[in-house]
């Protein structure tokens, strides 16, 4: 059996305080929804004594923690393409917010992603809180693995059966 890590532990935190409805710290957690991450120190007792002490995680601590106390609904699964593939259907729009995203310098990832989970609150749909904790660190990778792996979950959903029986290229 593993030891979680400290970002499992981290999401489990956040998710103990949902389920035992810590109104009080979730309205906390969402005082950072708009601010650069770590500059709202009502924060700091939530976050700092589970995350390690570097500056990228900390900063994707803060950022998921306001977050998630925005849209704590629980039965997220997978990336954050997963869960925008399951409202690409309802409008023109969708798509192109999702590629917003997708392009994003990490500079700016706070703000696309305050916007993009306030469109899954408000279509009812759950994130896997750990997975975008994992993302988010992961943004900067040189080969961009996080954007090619949301997109991957993205576009496939809506592909047939017709699509994915193309012959492997040589």
């Amino acid at each position: 059996m593993t030891t979680p890590d400290w970002r499992d532990r981290f999401v489990e935190h956040l998710e103990k305080l949902r389920d035992q409805e810590n109104r009080g710290a979730l309205a906390t957690l969402r005082r950072g929804l708009g601010y650069p991450p770590g500059t709202v120190p009502e924060m700091y007792s939530y976050v700092v004594p589970w995350v390690p002490t570097y500056r990228n995680a900390e900063d994707s601590a803060f950022l998921l923690a306001a977050l998630f106390a925005f849209h704590s609904q629980s039965g997220g699964q997978g990336t954050l393409g997963a869960a925008f593939a399951r409202i690409a259907t309802l409008s023109d729009s969708i798509e192109q917010r999702f590629v917003a995203v997708l392009n994003c310098h990490r500079d700016d990832l706070s703000h696309h992603l305050r916007h993009a989970v306030s469109l899954l609150r408000s279509k009812d749909v759950p994130i896997d809180w750990k997975q975008l904790l994992r993302d988010v660190l992961a943004w900067d990778h040189d080969d961009r693995y996080v954007q090619r792996n949301w997109a991957r979950d993205f576009w496939r959903s809506s592909t047939t059966d017709e699509d994915t029986n193309v012959p492997d290229s040589e």
